[in-house]
């Protein structure tokens, strides 16, 4: 069943906040990746305090919404981290003013960025996806219910794609290997913690979004390729 809304292109009234609110998580999680920190039992890239709220957005597009209207929002916040890494890179080429010595402190911070972009958005395409098709299939299988069996069990397979591909991408040969473990294992575990403390909060978002917007996609008949979204379906 897909809602009228979607099939004939009506707008939302909150669709568009949760997808700028998404692409807004997904570029301040990138620079804030730039460091590595440590808290308690964990040790973690900055990103990843508040990277897990982009699967929650995720989840909650992808049960109102439905999925295509999820990947949409996954391809903007792809083009919107794409330009935020090629516009910082340019700026680090650039010859920088006779009187501003700041160039090195640059380079050894946001010159990481585009690399972690790139990890970003190779473990995104991976995970992102992952978690929506897994989403909107159980959706339709369990006919609508057991919500937080569904958003809880495609995080656990989006964020472990997610998190396995960006820390190695991203990090790789940048530390002991050690390390590196020690932090795909915290962040998958800190991120699938953070997804389950909030479920409580994606029932009352869901539930809200559904009464107010009139929506509630079914995905029946529809092409779970990524790339159909620059196709006309």
């Amino acid at each position: 069943m897909q809602d009228q809304k979607l099939s004939q292109g009506g707008n939302f009234r909150y669709f568009d906040i949760i997808m700028a609110l998404f692409v807004a998580v997904l570029l301040i999680s990138n620079l804030a990746s730039t460091k590595i920190v440590s808290l308690w039992m964990f040790t973690f890239d900055g990103g990843t305090i508040l990277f897990p709220l982009s699967y929650i957005f995720g989840d909650i597009l992808t049960e109102v919404y439905g999925y295509q209207r999820s990947r949409k929002v996954i391809w903007t916040g792809f083009g919107a981290a794409l330009l935020m890494s090629l516009v910082l890179w340019v700026v680090q080429e650039l010859p920088p003013a006779s009187d501003w010595t700041n160039q090195q402190a640059y380079e050894s911070l946001l010159g990481f960025v585009p690399r972690i972009v790139l990890a970003s958005l190779i473990a995104y395409f991976g995970g992102a996806f992952s978690n929506a098709v897994i989403m909107s299939r159980l959706k339709v299988k369990m006919k609508g219910r057991f919500l937080w069996m569904r958003t809880i069990g495609s995080t656990l397979v989006g964020e472990g794609i997610d998190t396995a591909i960006f820390c190695m991408v991203a990090f790789y040969g940048t530390m002991p290997n050690e390390l590196l473990i020690s932090i795909i294992i915290s962040n998958y575990i800190f991120k699938s913690g953070v997804e389950i403390l909030f479920t409580p909060l994606t029932y009352r978002i869901v539930g809200f979004l559904k009464k107010r917007e009139n929506v509630d996609v079914y995905d029946t008949g529809i092409s779970y390729n990524p790339f159909r979204y620059f196709v006309k379906e």
